[in-house]
């Protein structure tokens, strides 16, 4: 099967300052112990884990570089892809509230590599604890005028929010409706009781609506479990209902996923579940909508 990787890394700690990565004091990190990714990360690395696949291209996403310098980093993947030929596109950092935002997005906007950026809103660590309106989240005023400024631009928008916030993201879908979001690591259904799934499918549905909303399976390993079809069943086929076959990309999240499974381990699991849909609807997410939606030739 071809594959376009909807959502990789890269990362150079002795060039670049990486914050989680390169700072002495670790972070809460929701895949527990993150020692093993405090190393360096580069495309001979990234084709040696997905040797055996045929990787068309990749999306590479912003790794919370520098948040002084979020420009260097495109400037340093551009050197990465002259050098290596991937990835083929990126998507880039910009803080949508804060005072350099227009030049910033102005710069990403004429980059010929980029097509859109992440920024993660503020979120609460638990659905109970959600506040809609609080500084720093979609429904800050502040961070929505940056998001405003994003098609003008022609900048994509990638999400990466617990799916207890996605109610305000379907709210910010329908204010910008000329603005691409794309749902990372499927909203991030971490816990896994009926409970749980049946909350986080609730909220799926409901930002699924949007037609300006798409969705990435990525990501979606539990904390000290390893990754397998049986646990990642039901959250990879609920996900493709809910957003159907034309709105779904797949995605490594390598080498971040590492820490839970192999690529092979995580590509031929999406390969087994997907089984039970057409070739062209399994072509559409592993490839083509990658290619659409980011733009992107391969």
């Amino acid at each position: 099967m071809q594959i376009v990787d909807a959502h990789q890394h890269f990362w150079d700690l002795q060039r670049n300052h990486v914050p989680w990565l390169s700072d002495p004091e670790p972070i809460a990190f929701r895949y527990g112990d993150y020692s093993m990714l405090r190393r360096n990360y580069l495309p001979p690395d990234y084709r040696k884990d997905a040797n055996g696949y045929e990787v068309l291209g990749t999306v590479y996403i912003e790794t919370e570089f520098d948040p002084t310098d979020p420009l260097g980093e495109t400037a340093w993947v551009a050197e990465i892809k002259d050098r290596h030929g991937i990835p083929n596109v990126v998507v880039a950092q910009a803080w949508l509230d804060r005072g350099d935002r227009d030049e910033v997005l102005a710069a990403h906007g004429l980059n010929p590599l980029v097509r859109g950026i992440r920024h993660k809103p503020a979120a609460a660590a638990q659905p109970g604890l959600v506040e809609r309106g609080a500084s720093g989240s979609m429904d800050d005023p502040e961070w929505r005028h940056g998001f405003g400024l994003l098609a003008a631009q022609g900048l994509s928008f990638d999400l990466q929010t617990p799916w207890w916030h996605l109610d305000a993201a379907a709210d910010l879908a329908a204010d910008y409706p000329d603005t691409q979001i794309i749902l990372n690591h499927a909203g991030l259904p971490a816990d896994r009781s009926a409970e749980g799934l049946a909350a986080w499918r609730t909220a799926l549905d409901a930002l699924s609506e949007r037609p300006n909303v798409a969705l990435k399976i990525s990501g979606i390993g539990i904390a000290n479990e390893p990754w397998t079809v049986e646990t990642n069943r039901r959250v990879v086929l609920e996900a493709i209902e809910a957003f159907s076959p034309e709105r779904v990309m797949f995605g490594s999240n390598f080498p971040v996923d590492s820490l839970v499974a192999s690529f092979g381990t995580i590509f031929d699991g999406f390969d087994q579940i997907t089984r039970v849909f057409t070739d062209s609807e399994r072509a559409a997410m592993f490839r083509d909508n990658a290619c659409r939606i980011y733009r992107m030739e391969v």
